[in-house]
């Protein structure tokens, strides 16, 4: 099919595409990004002078069909395949705002681009070989980071560390199978049938490979998403006066009146190792209060997929009455008395203070701070215990795709094993495992065709990245 490039295609349908790059609100500058076979000509048409000179950054006007001026900008060519995209690519610096940036993209588009989907520059990228899929989804990981670890983590993966280790691995495969593929296809040739180690010796180093990086997914996720700690308790014992002061600002409503929390309420507190996802939950206690009682069923879901439980109590008997109230099999208990500040023998020393082997109680006050370093440490502890020692360092799987394509090529090189250290079934069949593993690790990176994969990918990205 034939486009025009008035409508922003060209012959094979490829599009010429913008959009504003820039969150919209009032700013000091926004950007307009436009991509394509066209961006020249489109360029030709908006920008006055019109920049000449790759990279280099030209103060222009942007006028419209009729040569009105839309604003005055600094307009940066970069020529393909030397662009983000790897086609030509045109940025845009216009004035903040909600007016200048829409106005010079509405020029752009009556000048023959169209309007980007979201992620579509990112999806070029990946399509002329600029990045793979897992350096996509660290750009979207970047923007979507509210910590300090996983904006690091995906760094790192924008770094290309794991999709090279995805890659080595991959290529380790195709290696494994095509000794497969001799042995099947050429047994009585002069050399002889593949040395059977030689093909268990393989076998061994891609599986121990996978279960490596399948490691990492636990660790990976808490990076990503942040640890999940929930406050849990009776009314009216603190919780939100700690959550608050755990925070260092007022997000939870605090008063006298038992039952105030009836939803949960989720923040991200920024630590130097894990990130934590806060959660401040209602009460757990028997209520006939419809309200009331979704409000606890909704701190029993957050419970049930906690890493770590605060159960809080202001007194011995309201936590010893939560500390059996709360049961986790996946998660750390740490046991927290609240409002010490009010119980002169805990004021005096209100840090850690030993109860059992499995379980400390750490004395704290909302009101003085005494005991949150004390309580955030613990936190740590017992995450770095579970989990380990947060490692940015080393390449690990951050998304769920990421997980479920490793897991999988990891499945399907067990099946092999088995069927080659039993015989159980015909070479030919086996082999298929080890196919099947290396076409998983190759639409994760994105080295086999996978429109539908990226089209999971770039759907929750924002336009014009």
């Amino acid at each position: 099919m034939t486009g025009t490039v008035g409508a922003g295609t060209l012959p094979g349908g490829e599009r010429t595409i913008a959009a504003v790059a820039t969150a919209s609100g009032r700013g000091a500058l926004a950007m307009v990004r436009i991509t394509g076979p066209s961006t020249q000509a489109i360029a030709r048409r908006l920008l006055d002078p019109l920049p000449t000179q790759p990279r280099h950054a030209t103060r222009c006007r942007v006028r419209d069909a009729d040569g009105e001026m839309v604003d005055d900008v600094v307009a940066t060519l970069y020529a393909a395949p030397h662009s983000f995209t790897g086609d030509d690519l045109l940025e845009i610096t216009t004035h903040g705002g909600s007016i200048a940036p829409v106005a010079v993209l509405r020029a752009a588009i009556l000048a023959g681009a169209v309007h980007a989907e979201p992620g579509e520059f990112t999806r070029r990228a990946v399509l002329n070989g600029r990045i793979d899929l897992v350096q996509a989804e660290a750009i979207g990981d970047m923007v979507a980071a509210r910590s300090g670890a996983a904006q690091r983590a995906a760094l790192r993966q924008l770094d290309g560390g794991l999709s090279r280790r995805i890659a080595a691995l991959r290529t380790q495969l195709l290696a494994l199978e095509a000794l497969l593929a001799y042995d099947i296809d050429f047994p009585e040739e002069d050399d002889g049938p593949v040395p059977r180690e030689r093909v268990t010796a393989a076998t061994a180093a891609v599986q121990q490979g996978l279960e490596t990086l399948v490691a990492t997914s636990g660790q990976g996720a808490l990076v990503h998403d942040g640890a999940l700690v929930v406050l849990a308790g009776a009314p009216n014992v603190g919780k939100s006066s700690l959550f608050n002061a755990l925070l260092g600002e007022a997000r939870a409503i605090v008063t006298e009146v038992p039952g105030t929390t009836r939803d949960a309420i989720e923040a991200v507190l920024d630590l130097p190792g894990y990130p934590l996802r806060l959660v401040d939950t209602a009460g757990l206690r028997e209520t006939a209060d419809v309200v009331e009682r979704l409000g606890i069923e909704a701190s029993e879901r957050y419970l049930a997929n906690a890493q770590v439980i605060l159960a809080c109590g202001d007194s011995a008997e309201s936590l010893a009455a939560v500390r059996a109230a709360v049961r986790a099999d996946d998660a750390a208990i740490i046991a927290v008395q609240t409002k010490a500040d009010l119980v002169a023998e805990r004021y005096q020393q209100p840090d850690l203070v030993a109860d059992s082997d499995e379980l400390s109680v750490v004395a704290v006050s909302a009101q003085t701070g005494a005991g949150l370093g004390a309580l955030l440490a613990m936190i740590e502890r017992r995450l770095a215990e579970r989990h380990g020692a947060v490692s940015l360092d080393a390449p690990a799987l951050t998304s769920a795709r990421q997980r479920a394509a490793v897991a999988a090529a990891d499945g399907e090189m067990r099946a092999f094993a088995h069927a080659w250290a039993h015989g159980s079934v015909p070479l030919s069949i086996a082999a298929i495992h080890v196919r099947a593993a290396a076409d998983a690790l190759g639409e994760l990176i994105g080295a086999v065709d996978v429109d539908d994969v990226l089209d999971v990918v770039f759907r929750s990205f924002c336009v014009g990245k």
